[in-house]
């Protein structure tokens, strides 16, 4: 078996228990590269966590890129965008605070 898709595995059960307990939703988005999700909005406070690939996050106008690994928050009601940057797939968790 692959030890990095165990080691993923681990990281988003890790991540699914702990953003439980913070009050957050759990999901994962999948993107090929140059996928843009563009100018939303929520109602709600988000977090992303980069799990593979590469990613960029602009927040009301400011970019991040974030490294995997790295926790993102994204307050409610922000502008907010998420770009693959990478030339392969890429792997992020998102969640809402329910």
């Amino acid at each position: 078996m692959d030890l990095q898709l165990i080691k993923n595995n681990m990281d988003q059960e890790n991540i699914k228990k702990d953003w439980d307990s913070r009050g957050y939703s759990f999901g994962i988005f999948k993107d090929p590269p140059g996928k843009i999700w563009a100018d939303f909005v929520h109602k709600t406070d988000e977090i992303v966590v980069l799990a593979e690939g590469e990613i960029e996050i602009e927040i009301e106008g400011k970019s991040q890129q974030p490294q995997i690994g790295d926790e993102v928050f994204i307050p409610a009601n922000v502008i907010h965008t998420v770009r693959n940057i990478g030339k392969t797939n890429n792997v992020w968790y998102y969640g809402y605070n329910v």
